[in-house]
């Protein structure tokens, strides 16, 4: 593998593809015999309805029912389909569902292109490819290239060789070499595939002296004139490289050694281009510069729901992650009692903090928004891997102001929190607020939950904040920690909410539920204390009675989605509910 990510990232185009079968069974697609023994068995259905047993011998033995019952020519997929299906409009029809996928299909997954489908598109409309061969006879590939607004040059019939634009001025050509599934022309039998016609022998040993190869999915048991082309290619001027997930078969092992080529092992198609492709994009990464912050996001647009592309989307994530814990970890401490410390140090460090940290806040928000789910471990992660900046050599878990360390982490979950409540996410909510953990204490290093170790009134100084030189003059900012948190939070989930009162709205939500899991997953009486935030104010709590806290406890039921967050117990949810408000009845006007 690292040898072909090498060659081909080097040498773009270079390299041609054959895919066998094995591309497309992934798919439920069966090869072209499969389709003529399951033709005569309808066949012999329709001629003999009450015999069973001739049903069976037909397709035990499809080519001795033919000899009975055919038209006297040897059983192939042409004359099968022109006994069968006399016209286009007829052989369409009846292989339809052989090739193009029903609605079940779809749900399943079945008869669509596969991730390596994908993946080889990809390759071509990044220019690593331009040529494919191709021994089967479905249309995934052309699907797959017209996702990724690649439109393929096709060649199915000997005919059009001759006036098929050159493959060195065609984005991409595919030579489909037994035809395609709805072509009479098709070659299925042994001695169909014994020979093949002179323009294609022609074309196979042009592509096979000027191009390297990379096979996949083809056992060359059964195509003897493909194999004779391989046989006679006579120059090695690019490699050969033969993925195989199981021990090649004796033929393919003998071309593999006559070419001295190289066995990719133990690999399915849909790993040798996914694969290829990740590493193609990594060594791409080496000598990229940096992505801004709008060209990540734009990327992670692009990536977020392929498949194929997974890898890409941790990376975007890993790399800005561990970049941000990099600057926090060399950032210096904040001792308890330095001399001159002052409020526009502590400033400069949250700045400096949240200045870092923008493109990971804009990526988190994006790919909460848009994600349908599947990235949910890779969010939650990178919320840990933020909270291990406060784990680094040189600092302590409980010094005064250490605890700034986490500023990161605590933006981390507040963008992907507006995000999940905007996008009607609160099961994902319910995960992010308690899987990712911390261990915060010397003396007790039993991981917490991040919303019992960010409570942004413990984690941030009220008095150093309300000091804080970009707020202008001294101001008396009753919960300054949540104040902050709205206005550094703001840009990342701008273009996702640009209104400003939904915004507010989503960070009201986010600190009263947040308050809940607090409380519930306090470890201790003592630490029975809800977030604090501007949610109380403007009667957004309303200590009467009405207003957002009620309004969220008369949503406590059994498909609450943010339920899990209390292990899917109703009554926990509706005890942490009535805590929260409880406390701040108590102590909220005076905090």
């Amino acid at each position: 593998m690292t040898a072909l990510a090498t060659g081909v990232h080097a040498c773009p185009g270079v390299y041609a593809l054959l895919l066998g079968s094995g591309v497309s069974t992934a798919a439920a697609i069966p090869t072209g015999w499969q389709v003529v023994v399951d033709l005569i068995r309808r066949a012999a259905v329709a001629t003999s309805p009450d015999d069973d047993a001739a049903v069976e011998a037909a397709t035990t033995d499809p080519d001795a029912w033919w000899a009975e019952h055919g038209d006297g020519k040897p059983l192939g997929y042409s004359n099968l389909l022109g006994a069968l299906a006399r016209t286009s409009a007829a052989r369409q029809a009846l292989l339809a569902g052989y090739f193009e996928p029903s609605e079940e299909d779809r749900e399943e997954g079945a008869k669509t292109p596969t991730v390596a489908h994908r993946a080889v598109a990809e390759l071509v409309a990044r220019g690593s490819v331009r040529v494919i061969l191709t021994t089967n006879f479905d249309r995934l590939m052309e699907r797959a290239l017209e996702d990724v607004g690649v439109s393929p040059q096709v060649v199915h019939r000997p005919e059009q060789v001759r006036a098929a634009t050159p493959l060195a001025h065609s984005r991409v050509t595919i030579v489909k070499l037994h035809g395609d599934y709805l072509d009479l022309e098709q070659r299925n039998t042994v001695d169909e595939l014994s020979t093949y016609p002179g323009p294609y022998d022609a074309l196979l040993d042009r592509i096979f002296d000027e191009y390297g190869l990379i096979v996949s999915g083809w056992s060359a048991d059964w195509d003897h004139a493909l194999v004779a082309a391989l046989e006679r290619r006579a120059t090695r001027r690019y490699p050969l490289f033969w993925g195989a997930y199981l021990t090649p078969s004796e033929q393919a092992a003998r071309l593999i050694a006559q070419h001295d080529g190289a066995l990719v092992e133990s690999v399915t198609a849909d790993d040798l281009f996914a694969g290829l492709m990740a590493r193609l994009e990594a060594l791409d990464n080496l000598a990229a510069p940096r992505l801004t912050r709008d060209m990540a996001v734009a990327r992670l647009k692009r990536v977020l729901h392929d498949p194929v592309r997974r890898i890409e989307v941790t990376d975007l994530l890993q790399s800005e992650a561990d970049r941000v814990v990099g600057h926090v970890a060399d950032t210096d401490l904040f001792p308890n009692y330095l001399p001159g410390f002052t409020a526009a140090d502590y400033d400069n460090r949250l700045a400096s903090m949240r200045t870092e940290s923008d493109a990971l806040l804009h990526l988190l928000a994006t790919g909460v928004f848009h994600d349908d789910g599947t990235h949910d471990r890779l969010w939650f992660r990178t919320v840990s891997r933020l909270l291990s900046a406060r784990d680094q050599p040189g600092g302590t878990y409980t010094d005064g102001l250490e605890s700034y360390r986490h500023y990161p982490a605590l933006l981390a979950v507040w963008v992907g929190g507006v995000a999940a409540i905007t996008a009607d996410r609160e099961d994902f909510l319910a995960r992010l607020l308690t899987e990712p953990t911390w261990r915060p204490w010397v003396n007790d290093r039993t991981p917490r939950p991040v919303a019992d170790v960010l409570r942004p009134v413990w984690l941030l100084e009220h008095d150093w904040l309300n000091k804080m030189p970009r707020w202008g003059e001294p101001t008396k900012w009753i919960y300054p920690a949540s104040h902050l948190l709205r206005l550094d939070g703001r840009e990342p989930v701008r273009s996702l909410i640009p209104d400003d009162e939904s915004y507010n709205a989503a960070c009201d939500r986010l600190e009263c539920l947040a308050s809940y899991v607090a409380v519930d997953r306090a470890r201790e009486p003592s630490r029975h204390v809800p977030w604090m935030g501007e949610f109380i104010l403007n009667d957004r709590f309303d200590r009467s009675g009405d207003g957002l806290a009620t309004q969220i406890a008369t949503e406590i039921d059994d498909e609450w989605p943010f339920l899990a967050a209390f292990d899917g117990d109703v009554a926990r949810a509706r005890e942490a509910s009535d805590d929260t408000s409880e406390f701040i009845r108590q102590h909220g006007r005076t905090w």
